[in-house]
């Protein structure tokens, strides 16, 4: 990818913000690129202790509130797909937010193989450690995660965002999070630290300044994707637009517990999993002849653009149950939606194990 010539990106750094600020950032320097005010950006970021949850996730299933509030631990909502994830201070967060059409390289899994492969370049030649891609979107070191990843796009305007590791307690991350017997199963594991590996352990304890890990990142990038990164000041209009979409609506209890477990014993569920993710559906029904009148869709997998799910939600509500099935597939033929990790197929399966549920009570 390197043969074309070199696209420039500017890098800024909004350095450790809360997390409801920093989500809110993302949203601003989405709409301002779109709108042709803002470069494509490469952006670092940290975050004082905060757990935070994604897109399309219910809060309560995926965070252990009580811990968290006893622990002074801060909640926030992505406005990207995924899981739950623990963040602070030891931890570097890097985006970039780009156009597709003046870097194209395919659709959302190609770019993610394309930038993790970058990034997981930069940290293993700087550092000296075998760190690799592992689809669907983490980077490794001997079957641990370094990093995690995920982005989406609108439009052309795409914003693809990770972490990286550098000094956490473990312990401490896994206790903010609800982390399934099933998941750790899956990968042969008994407590959920085994997970994750930091660059303090694959150091012998030394911990890297947060300018090195920074440098890694932006030098993998740079030869993955043949681009040429130059500091930058962060622009008013971006401060000001993110503070606006703080106070309005990122900012708020009311977004970030926007998606949970719905309660009341005429809410029918099920879950999927597998090896993309789970997707999990909640479902009211009435009338006789049984119409779905509510209906919420929840989990860690991607989706762009991530309004998908809610149109897909809109679309169900009001059908006839029995119409369920052939609807999900109607809508995924015309959609021309992007999953990352889980097919359409899983979205209609899930639903219609909730509907044959109900049928057997």
């Amino acid at each position: 990818m390197n043969s074309r010539k070199a696209r420039p990106f500017r890098v800024i750094d909004t350095g450790v913000r809360e997390g409801r600020r920093q989500i809110a950032f993302d949203q601003a320097l989405i709409e301002l690129h779109q709108a042709g005010k803002v470069p494509d950006t490469i952006r670092f970021l940290r975050f004082p202790p905060t757990a935070l949850i994604g897109r399309h996730q219910a809060l309560s299933e995926e965070i252990k509130l009580d811990y968290c509030r006893k622990n002074h631990v801060g909640l926030a909502r992505r406005i990207t797909g995924g899981g739950a994830i623990y963040l602070d201070e030891g931890q570097l967060g890097w985006e970039l937010v780009f156009s597709r059409k003046k870097l194209p390289i395919g659709g959302l899994a190609e770019y993610t193989k394309a930038i993790c492969e970058g990034v997981a370049a930069g940290l293993a030649k700087t550092f000296g450690i075998d760190a690799c891609f592992r689809p669907r979107n983490d980077i490794e070191v001997g079957g641990r995660k370094l990093c995690g990843t995920g982005g989406f796009f609108e439009g052309d305007t795409l914003i693809y965002q990770g972490t990286v590791l550098i000094d956490v307690d473990p312990a401490h991350m896994m206790a903010c999070l609800n982390v399934s017997a099933a998941k750790l199963g899956k990968r042969g594991l008994d407590a959920a630290e085994q997970r994750v590996v930091t660059l303090k352990e694959l150091l012998g304890g030394e911990i890297p300044p947060i300018s090195a890990v920074q440098q890694a990142v932006l030098s993998g990038l740079t030869a993955q994707l043949g681009i040429a990164p130059c500091e930058a000041a962060i622009l008013d209009e971006e401060e000001a637009s993110a503070e606006a979409l703080h106070d309005d609506e990122i900012g708020t209890d009311a977004f970030v517990y926007e998606i949970d477990q719905p309660g009341g014993t005429d809410v029918i569920t099920a879950s999927l999993t597998g090896p993309g993710g789970t997707v999990s559906v909640y479902l009211r029904l009435s009338g006789a002849a049984p119409r779905i009148s509510d209906i919420l869709i929840s989990g860690d997998f991607f989706v762009t653009p991530p309004r998908m799910v809610y149109d897909l939600e809109a679309e169900l509500r009001g059908l006839p149950a029995a119409e369920a099935g052939p609807a999900v597939e109607r809508f995924f033929a015309r959609s021309h939606a992007e999953l990352l990790s889980v097919a359409p197929e899983t979205f209609k399966s899930v639903i219609e194990a909730a509907l044959e549920a109900r049928a057997v009570q």
